[in-house]
């Protein structure tokens, strides 16, 4: 499982190359309404892609499996908590006006492993 600012990704590996694509259910203990979004097989590895992205205080992730008609729990995530970093004072040039930093536009997705 990964947990990024713009959603989940769920990784799993499937007995073979042929296998159906499961049907997952992902649920946290907001009860949050997590959605498939898009699905991708590649060998014996499919990708499921579910938003939103985890609420913040989001302290477990449980992935279920509706394949069999029910909801059965397969694995159950503890969701570490994210560090929120310190405001930043902006840099100031020699005339008084902020500083413009190259790498400044640069904003990570990913936003906390679980």
């Amino acid at each position: 499982m990964e947990v990024w600012a713009s959603g989940l990704v769920v990784n799993i590996h499937l007995p073979s190359d042929d296998a159906a694509e499961p049907h997952l259910i992902v649920e946290d203990h907001f009860g949050t309404e997590y959605t498939l979004q898009e699905s991708a097989t590649v060998g014996s590895r499919n990708l499921q892609v579910f938003t939103p992205s985890v609420p913040p205080g989001t302290r477990s992730l449980t992935i279920r499996s509706a394949d069999d008609g029910g909801a059965r729990p397969v694995v159950t995530f503890a969701v570490p908590l994210m560090a929120v970093p310190e405001p930043q004072p902006e840099p100031r040039e020699a005339g008084g006006s902020p500083a413009t930093a190259a790498d400044e536009s640069y904003q990570p997705d990913l936003r906390r492993p679980a």
